[in-house]
């Protein structure tokens, strides 16, 4: 792969050449290894380098034509160029995309940092001894039918005919182990953690498997529990999966496209309890897949989305802040419509409560560990959500597993129906996010 600079040489004289003035390259290359064991022997080894370049041109007429290719090299870059060029005349006439005006503004931070990659044979070696202790914790743990090591470098640049010039990198290990039990006279349970750090020697091994023993361990001794009405508490990866499931309330391609909770107007108004406030923060800290620009090379940013329950900002590409008359917030993805994602959420409170509430003491209250089904049971359009979940009814600190049970409601009536976000964050794949307790929601049991 060539340095970024040779590409944006390459490009430029390959652009001369054509006759094209106006175009932006995005692309990225990932070289990736990981590995998957089963029964003590190694099940799945993986190792892959890709590369892909989406080249966008604009013509005389500024219209746009774009097109994606594996191809960097001199031949492949003035091919792409060439086609994006031709598509161009087919281009849409009205909201047509254009250079976000802040891809040539100072990124808030530059990054550029690797961990070495550990050989395959650490990688498997470590799942082996997890699989291992994770046999040996209980008779009752059968296998862990899934489980992986991944680790990845990540490169990724923007450049346009404008002289912007971007470009970032960064690894990541990632460790998922998922247990199943067998015992006699039950059903088979299951239950899983995740940890993802920058290399292997940083990767929290134990206490992935900690956690996996924990919650495999309490899901065995499981009850029904009767249908009703019950005070619930969201762990943070079981929040997050949900405001991911929803995050067309603050997406502002959504918006335009009649897919959201949320009109133009919404800004300003009350949306969640006074005690929820969600940040889409790109930067944080603990963000390991750190994201210093977008599709567009507009910078990222920390972006407040709800303000102590109030809806502050959406989040925005290029195209869609212009129709807003605002600015970029860092959140497009290049393809042939440009699309809007978040890149990572911060949940917090900064509100005292009068009340604190702790699972220690209270009574009745369901525990949701991890939600199913987002794909099925979420009408993201009405805000409805009817979810199998696997979790526990607490009562003084006592945990009873619940067999198999659903959860019902309404996505904006949860958010204003939240009583304590506890103080403590927690990080999960998708974000930094404490527990939240919400007054009531309807779960239905056997």
């Amino acid at each position: 792969m060539p340095t970024i600079n040779e590409l944006a040489t390459q490009a430029k004289e390959a652009a001369d050449r054509l006759g094209i003035y106006k175009f932006d390259i995005y692309g990225s290359t990932v070289d990736e290894s990981s590995a998957k064991v089963d029964q003590g022997k190694p099940d799945q080894v993986k190792a892959s380098n890709r590369s892909s370049v989406t080249v966008r041109v604009w013509n005389d007429d500024q219209t746009m034509g774009i097109t994606s290719t594996t191809d960097v090299d001199p031949v492949g870059l003035a091919l792409a160029l060439k086609t994006a060029y031709e598509a161009s005349f087919f281009g849409v006439k009205e909201n047509v995309p254009d250079f976000s005006p802040a891809a040539t503004a100072p990124l808030a931070r530059e990054f550029a940092e690797k961990a070495p990659q550990a050989p395959i044979s650490d990688l498997l070696e470590k799942l082996i001894t997890a699989e291992k202790a994770l046999t040996e914790a209980h008779p009752a743990i059968a296998s862990v039918p899934y489980n992986g090591l991944a680790q990845r470098d990540i490169d990724h640049f923007y450049l346009n005919s404008d002289g912007a010039l971007r470009t970032e990198a960064y690894s990541t290990t990632s460790l998922y182990l998922y247990t199943k039990t067998e015992a006699d006279g039950k059903k088979p349970r299951s239950a899983g953690a995740f940890r993802i750090s920058r290399g292997l020697d940083t990767l929290d091994v134990d206490g992935c498997l900690k956690e996996t023993v924990e919650k495999t361990i309490s899901h065995l001794d499981y009850q029904k529990i009767p249908t009703g009405k019950y005070r619930v508490v969201f762990s943070p990866e079981a929040f997050l999966s949900l405001l991911g499931a929803f995050s067309n309330l603050f997406n502002a391609q959504s918006i335009l496209d009649n897919q959201s909770l949320s009109k133009p107007e919404s800004l300003g108004t009350q949306i969640a309890s006074p005690l929820l406030s969600v940040a889409d923060d790109a930067l944080h800290p603990d963000n390991v897949a750190i994201a210093t620009f977008d599709g567009e090379g507009t910078p990222t940013q920390r972006i407040p989305l709800i303000s102590d329950g109030i809806l502050v900002n959406f989040l925005h590409s290029a195209g869609t802040a212009k129709r807003f008359n605002t600015d970029p917030t860092g959140h497009a993805n290049m393809g042939a419509k440009v699309t809007v994602s978040p890149h990572f959420y911060h949940v917090f409170t900064s509100k005292q409560t009068e009340q604190a509430y702790s699972l220690d003491t209270a009574e009745n209250v369901v525990l949701i560990d991890d939600l199913h089904a987002l794909h099925a049971g979420v009408k993201a359009l009405q805000g409805s959500f009817s979810l199998p979940f696997d979790g526990w009814l607490v009562n003084q600190g006592e945990r009873t597993s619940i067999e198999s049970a659903t959860v019902a409601g309404d996505f904006l009536e949860l958010l204003n129906a939240i009583v304590y976000v506890e103080p403590e964050p927690h990080l999960t794949p998708g974000g930094v996010c404490p527990y939240v307790w919400v007054g009531e929601l309807s779960i239905t049991g056997e």
